[in-house]
């Protein structure tokens, strides 16, 4: 059987490396290379089009991060697989695209060869996590933690990462096709579930969960 294989990314360098990677393997063939560069809102409609089996998904993605965009493809999309790729090795990082019901994470920089196990790993139904990650995020029980941004619902976590990325209350509202007022309650309860009480702090805890690289 042929893998079908997504990628995503907004670095066009190593899009065009690992699709010729990829290429080469037997039983890989690539059917979408997506550079993002504007906003991940786009990746959910564009599988539909290529009908993959594997996602390599992108986590630092600026408008919705590859995290969120996890949560709402697998979704409506709960057969594919999703290998998730950063720059980052933080754990809040990996915790919360696992829990975004990823089944693979790599390190950007050592991506290579170990994509394609990672490719075929997944289509078995098993998880992968390269050697930098998986030693800090399995605990003891073999089991992942559970993170706290959990607690907040979907529109609440993209406007959380609005806010971090400079969002004005009138500018997302835009954005999210809802009014001002939606956007400032949403944000109240951001802070309330979280204990947090400054957009200042917001940004903080979203750049520490991963909820955005800015």
């Amino acid at each position: 059987m042929t893998i079908r294989v997504m990628l995503v990314d907004d670095h066009k360098i190593l899009l065009d490396t690992l699709s010729l990677m990829l290429d080469n393997e037997q039983d890989i063939k690539v059917v979408g290379v997506v550079g993002v560069v504007a906003d991940g809102r786009a990746v959910p409609e564009l599988v539909i089009s290529l009908q993959p089996d594997v996602v390599v998904m992108d986590i630092g993605m600026p408008g919705m991060n590859g995290i969120e965009v996890t949560r709402r493809l697998l979704a409506q999309h709960p057969k594919i697989k999703v290998v998730a790729l950063s720059a980052l090795d933080h754990k809040q990082y990996v915790l919360e695209m696992l829990e975004a019901g990823a089944w693979a994470y790599l390190i950007k920089e050592n991506a290579g060869s170990e994509l394609v196990r990672a490719i075929h790993a997944v289509m078995k139904g098993q998880k992968y996590l390269c050697s930098e990650v998986s030693a800090t995020v399995v605990d003891n029980t073999g089991h992942y933690p559970i993170t706290g941004v959990t607690q907040l619902g979907p529109r609440e976590r993209e406007v959380l990462q609005l806010l971090a990325e400079g969002g004005t209350s009138p500018v997302i509202a835009k954005q999210l096709f809802i009014s001002t007022s939606t956007v400032d309650v949403h944000r109240r309860n951001i802070m309330r579930k979280l204990d947090l009480h400054s957009v200042a702090e917001l940004t903080k805890y979203a750049l520490r969960n991963g909820l955005t690289s800015m």
